[in-house]
């Protein structure tokens, strides 16, 4: 199991956050994910055979939300 950290520009709404979880939710290989509304960061848990960082961005950015930063 991998972790990584996202930085999103600022997120607006308590909304918002349960959108991005529920999208990384649906989203094949992210274990779990949570998105703190207070620092605008998503940690995820995902499996590295079936998704990568880059894939958990493009989902937010789908959404749109502007990831500033991958760790």
């Amino acid at each position: 199991m991998a972790k990584t950290t996202l930085q999103l520009e600022q997120i607006t709404c308590p909304t918002c956050v349960k959108k991005i979880e529920g999208a990384l939710a649906k989203t094949e290989g992210v274990e779990s994910a949570n998105v703190s509304f207070n620092t605008s960061k998503v940690k995820a848990d995902y499996d590295e055979s079936k998704v990568k960082p880059e894939d958990i961005k493009m989902v937010i950015e789908k959404l749109g939300f502007e990831v500033l930063s991958v760790k």
